[in-house]
Order: structure tokens, then C-alpha cells, then sequence
């Protein structure tokens, strides 16, 4: 069970909502690594949304990080955090049974880690598309006061209309440095930037790290590091990276430079921001 006061710390005195009288389950849960998400219809209105319940005992240790600093719940983040490549999060609170949840926007099509796990490689345009869209979601975090710290294909949706979206603030924290103390290495491994990993001083930079990981990966369905044991390809970035080149000899000149950017080791080598690369690659055509 949650610590006493856990609840009420983030939901103060919004009232709790009996999930089950007012959603239909339309799917059974797919579980997370912190969390269950189902597919349900809202019985009123016939709506379709996504339903996302915390588990409080797995997020209690992350959370209990920054006690004493009012850090806000999940899906108090994701309210603040808007764009076309963001999943809407609609409303947050607790369930009549004590649970944490989030309602969200449903959103058709597959995570793009099992899109690019069949190792079938996107169209050159595409290709381009998707990485502008990935580096548009990501400003759009920056730009909200916030650093997600898990980019990762994991975390992108790919909807049948293209659109490529970013989902799961379980991480995220705002960008104040407070949040952003050294020593905690949170993420997916193979996407951490070095400054994550050797426990160093963070800030935004190390999203674009992460950005740059996924970014490669999408034009290349590889890796900049070669994968070792678990798949920890980027816990290796003590050598340097293989060129994107290697694996997309046409890629544009302007995309291949600053994806490559994006993975320096050292974060002053990176774009400062996502809309500084969005302009680097501006006039690329493909």
C-alpha cells in the first residue's frame, strides 16, 4: 500500500471516482514497467479513452526522491505538457479503491520499438518525418518546464495516420535543480546519456541525448554502439559512436551531423535545445 498521506498529497481534495461504474473495459491491462493501461469506453458518453493506473507501491521509491520539494503527480504534468506529438492527458485523480490513475486520449497504432523491432526500415522520407516529429514532441516537453528523462521508442506511438506521439511522464520532473541532483540514474538504458549513467549533473540535455539515440535508430534501425549484453548498446559510450553514415551512406548531410550532435558525450558538444536542431535539419529535403 501507498505511505499514509500519498494520495492526498498529490490529489488534495478532488474526489474519488469509481472507475469501473464509468468505464467498460474494451481491452485487458498491458502492463508496465510502473503501471497498468487499459482501452476502455466512457458508458456516458460512448468515448474511447486510455487508462492509465499507477502503481503506487512501484513509484512510492522514485517518488519518495523529491519529498519536501512538491514535485507534481504524473498527470498533473501531462496537463501542462500539449502539442500535437503529445498524448492529451484529460483528467487524473484517485479511484474509489485507492488507486492512482490517468485518462488520457486513446490512441490507435503501435509503440514504434515493435515497429522497428521487425527490422523492416522506413522509407528515406519517412524516415525524416518521424525524426522531426520525434524532435517536436520532445521541445514541446522542454518548452512545458520539464525534462522527460525516458525518451526512448518505447515511449513513441505511431498512429496508422502517421502521426508519431510521446507518451509516459512517469519520469518526467520539472526543469528546476532541485529535480535534477546527481546520482540518479533513471531511464531505459540503452538511450542514458553519459551524464546519467556516471551519476554526473543533468539537465535538459540529457532528453537530447536520448532524442539522438532514438533519432539514429530510426534512420538506421541499428544503434550508434555496437549492443552488448542485456542490449545495453548505450551504457558504451566510453568509445565513440559508429557515423550514422555507416549505415545511411545518402543521408543528408545537415540530418546526419546533427543527429551525431545529439550523441556527443559531452553535453556542451549536443544542440542546446530541440528547436536548435529542428533548424539545423530546416531545409533538409529527401
Amino acid at each position: 500500500m501507498a505511505a499514509p498521506g500519498f494520495f492526498s498529497r498529490f490529489f488534495g481534495g478532488k474526489p474519488r471516482v469509481d472507475l469501473w461504474r464509468r468505464y467498460e473495459r474494451m481491452r485487458e491491462s498491458v502492463t508496465g514497467t510502473m503501471s497498468q493501461f487499459y482501452k476502455v469506453r466512457d458508458i456516458g458518453t460512448g468515448e474511447l479513452r486510455g487508462l492509465k493506473i499507477i502503481d503506487s507501491e512501484k513509484t512510492a521509491p522514485v517518488e519518495g526522491r523529491y519529498r519536501g520539494l512538491k514535485k507534481p503527480c504524473e498527470g498533473e504534468i501531462g496537463s501542462h505538457i500539449v502539442g500535437p506529438n503529445i498524448a492529451k492527458t484529460l483528467e487524473w485523480g484517485e479511484s474509489t479503491a485507492g488507486e492512482s490513475y490517468i485518462l488520457m486520449e486513446f490512441l490507435p497504432g503501435t509503440v514504434l520499438h515493435t515497429v522497428m523491432s521487425a527490422r523492416k526500415a522506413f522509407a528515406p522520407p519517412q524516415r525524416l518525418d518521424l525524426v522531426r516529429q520525434a524532435a517536436t514532441a520532445i521541445a514541446a516537453v522542454h518548452q512545458a518546464g520539464f525534462i522527460h528523462r525516458d525518451i526512448c521508442p518505447r515511449n513513441l506511438m505511431l498512429c496508422p495516420d502517421g502521426r508519431l506521439v510521446l507518451f509516459d511522464f512517469g519520469l518526467t520532473v520539472p526543469d528546476k535543480p532541485a529535480f535534477l541532483q546527481p546520482g540518479n540514474r533513471i531511464g531505459t538504458p540503452s538511450y542514458m546519456a553519459p551524464e546519467v549513467v556516471r551519476r554526473r549533473h543533468i539537465d535538459k540535455r540529457i532528453d537530447i541525448f536520448s532524442f539522438g539515440v532514438t533519432a539514429y535508430e530510426i534512420c538506421t534501425i541499428d544503434m550508434p554502439w555496437p549492443r552488448a549484453a542485456g542490449g545495453k548498446a548505450a551504457l558504451r559510450h566510453d568509445s565513440p559512436p559508429r557515423d550514422i553514415r555507416e549505415f545511411w551512406p545518402e543521408i543528408p548531410a545537415a540530418l546526419a551531423s546533427a543527429i551525431m550532435a545529439c550523441i556527443a558525450a559531452e553535453p556542451d558538444h549536443r544542440p542546446p535545445s530541440m528547436e536548435k536542431f529542428l533548424e539545423r535539419i530546416a531545409a533538409v529535403a529527401i
